[in-house]
């Protein structure tokens, strides 16, 4: 008699299941088996034969091993998301569950190397947001590029200088498109953890998101799940993580004085040195009172007359920024010899496709048979202690002189 597989985990079938993005039925279809196998087998009431679970394996495209891993356990908070509508709902779960995936992957590589301390400023924020003032976001704002010694000119990368002050930060296709990014104050590893979408492909709207996550963590890492739920709350700090960004990336002493044509053609012409985008300096400039009501209106529907609304000038130009901290760990621990290329997808259960993505690896590195074979180490839960990990130090992105 056929008798289920030993050690399978039922959890690991459904994160695999909503990372593929398919429900049960789908999966049934494919794998041949009912609806109601694949739910039982995922709730834990019975395990898959081999051969059934060989069979699942291979439609996820994962391997066999992957669903004996035990799941690691996390103690997180509140997720913060662009858009929390109903028609982003399946490519949130798809994201969460892949999210779950470089989650391993980062524990993984922190075996080996150490990450950059935390370096956020502690700021004291009333408990309902909707206390937050502007003018305490712009002064939040001023104190954060105060904190990490910052002048107030243009940043040359927003990312790598919140992964040199200890937030993780990935960037990867979340096949939505009204889902930008999303974040999280993790407490299992005691800093930020920021995804960004590579979908749009805009390098000024991905600065742009990348500072606005980095105002949730600020601003709302303490704020409480049913909490973010509430329509009336969710706009209220989607507002406030947008101020913020234009409060951090133009600052008002030296944007100001860089506005002094805030026409579409002039801010066009600042866009290459701020690298933010045009519609992100037509908000600032009315936020400033640099432009009325009026002017602002007129503005909008210029650059919207001008096509300007999905493709502004420099899209295709500016190189958008990539996280580095996670591929230059993988990359090092390869280079030293401390793990092969295959270890890495191994011991994750993961294919090296997966890894290489959610890593920002180029495509292939993984499968790249000339770094010389080694045997498997242990699994990181056996693996020795930091004592000989490496720390990586990137280079200071200071603000620019003005």
């Amino acid at each position: 008699m056929a008798t289920g597989t030993p050690g399978f985990v039922p959890i690991r079938l459904r994160q695999a299941r909503e990372a593929r993005g398919l429900t049960e039925t789908s999966l049934a279809d494919l794998c041949e088996v009912s609806v109601q196998a694949v739910s039982q087998y995922e709730k834990g009431k019975h395990a898959p034969t081999q051969d059934i679970l060989r069979r699942i394996a291979d439609k996820l495209n994962l391997p066999f091993h992957f669903f004996l891993r035990p799941l690691p356990p996390a103690k997180t908070k509140t997720k913060f998301y662009r858009s929390m509508s109903t028609a982003t709902k399946g490519a949130r779960t798809k994201a969460e569950r892949r999210y779950e995936w470089w989650c391993e992957i980062v524990s993984y590589v922190c075996n080996f190397v150490k990450l950059p301390k935390v370096n956020f400023p502690s700021v004291e924020v009333p408990v309902d947001p909707r206390e937050i003032t502007s003018e305490f976001i712009e002064e939040v704002a001023r104190g954060v590029r105060r904190h990490w010694q910052l002048g107030d000119g243009p940043i040359s990368n927003v990312a790598w200088l919140i992964e040199n002050n200890g937030a993780m930060i990935a960037r990867h296709r979340l096949d939505a498109e009204k889902l930008d990014a999303f974040s999280e104050w993790r407490d299992d590893a005691g800093r930020p953890f920021i995804v960004l979408g590579t979908d749009k492909g805009s390098a000024v709207r991905s600065r742009f998101d990348v500072v606005h996550e980095l105002a949730h963590m600020i601003l709302h890492r303490n704020l409480a799940l049913e909490d973010f739920s509430k329509g009336d709350i969710f706009n209220v700090i989607e507002e406030q993580a947008d101020r913020f960004a234009g409060a951090f990336l133009l600052p008002e002493s030296t944007f100001s004085e860089d506005a002094y044509a805030p026409t579409l053609d002039g801010f066009s012409a600042l866009k290459s040195k701020w690298k933010v985008s045009i519609g992100a300096m037509i908000a600032r400039a009315r936020q400033l009172e640099l432009i009325d009501d009026d002017q602002e209106r007129k503005l909008w529907i210029n650059r919207t007359r001008r096509g300007w609304r999905t493709n502004e000038p420099l899209d295709d130009t500016i190189e958008p920024e990539t996280s580095r901290f996670l591929r230059r760990s993988v990359e090092l621990l390869i280079d030293k010899k401390i793990v092969s290329r295959q270890d890495i997808p191994f011991q994750l259960g993961l294919t090296a496709k997966d890894v290489e993505e959610l890593a920002g690896l180029t495509p292939g590195y993984l499968s790249d048979q000339t770094d010389e074979m080694r045997p498997l180490l242990k699994f990181p839960s056996d693996a020795p202690d930091n004592d000989e990990s490496e720390t990586l130090k990137f280079g200071e992105h200071r603000s620019a002189k003005i």
